[in-house]
């Protein structure tokens, strides 16, 4: 009998490419949406017929015991959260309600209606903030530096909290920054290979821009919810960082993309101070050998094949809206 896992979160970037991977696998998938009057269903629209979307919220936890009730899952993956952190400053409180709250209702849930379930819990390389080592591995201190990042830490304390309290196999996945062709607007990535696109098609003249001289550790998304997957096969219940181990800067991400079009992204950024964040990370760069010697896990896809397969994306959807 197929496997059943539940998706918080499925619309966004990861939650369709785990269910994708999972469909692939054989699961049957079932994902959590939040009621909406215009959904956004646009990442997950080639698999829409092949999945089940149920209607819950974080912040509602009888929606998300009604639906584990009634889907009983054998793996739950929970990818929703307010996870824009640039966002967190604005609204730090719904922040900590969806990221950090919002995950104490799921498990609490999850502990009542099917406790044998396996748990995923989306941990963030924004715990470690203001680094205390690097590179950054499973027992390095956390140091926040954005309410994101702290909501972040709370909902990985609590998932290791129930796993000891209730013997739920419940795990984190300490990922570092993972991009894609999917990833939203708002994020740097994306932001660039979207505005090289666009200015490479006459469509825009100037990109302005934050700190360039931040520094992150990038994959690509599509390798990295492989390994989320992994963490619930073991025999034991772990958590893991996954990442690259290479660190790039913005600097190097706006030369690499508008040098996928053939463009010097030096006559066309501008500095605007209103994108430089009032406490930013600098040295996020992650130590994934737990995951490889454990997991057997390893990035395929690099920094320069993700950015030109964003840039090459962006170009395909501007000339189709043309």
């Amino acid at each position: 009998m197929a496997k059943k896992a539940l998706i918080t979160g499925i619309t966004g970037q990861d939650g369709s490419y785990l269910a994708e991977f999972l469909l692939a696998q054989g699961y049957e998938v079932v994902g959590m949406v939040r009621r909406s009057s215009m959904p956004n269903l646009g990442r997950i629209s080639p698999i829409l017929d092949r999945i089940t979307l149920v209607n819950g919220d974080l912040l509602d936890q009888v929606s998300l015991l009604q639906i584990l009730q009634r889907h009983k899952p054998d793996e739950v993956y929970n990818l929703a959260a307010q996870s824009f952190v640039p966002t967190s400053w604005d609204q730090p409180v719904l922040t900590a309600e969806f990221t950090a709250v919002g995950v104490t209702r799921l498990l609490d849930a999850l502990r009542m209606a099917v406790p044998e379930a396996r748990f995923y819990q989306a941990s963030s390389s924004e715990m470690f903030g203001k680094v205390q080592e690097v590179p950054q591995k499973e027992t390095t201190p956390f140091y926040p530096r954005s309410p994101y990042g702290v909501a972040k830490v709370y909902g990985h304390w609590i998932t290791v909290n129930y796993r000891e309290s209730y013997d739920l196999f419940a795990v984190s996945g300490i990922l570092f920054n993972h991009e894609s062709p999917r990833r939203g607007m708002e994020f740097v990535t994306r932001k660039v290979t979207h505005a090289a696109a666009q200015i490479k098609l006459g469509l825009a003249s100037r990109l302005a821009m934050g700190n360039l001289d931040a520094r992150r550790d990038w994959g690509f998304a599509g390798d990295y919810v492989k390994a989320m997957w992994l963490m619930l096969q073991q025999d034991q219940p772990d958590d893991y960082v996954i990442a690259t181990g290479v660190q790039h800067s913005v600097r190097e991400l706006l030369d690499v993309a508008f040098g996928a079009v053939g463009l010097n992204y030096e006559d066309y950024v501008e500095i605007d101070p209103q994108f430089l964040r009032p406490a930013d990370v600098y040295e996020l760069t992650g130590d994934a050998s737990k995951a490889r010697s454990k997991l057997g896990w390893m990035p395929e896809v690099t920094f320069e094949e993700l950015v030109q397969m964003m840039v090459d994306n962006d170009l395909r959807l501007l000339q189709e809206q043309r």
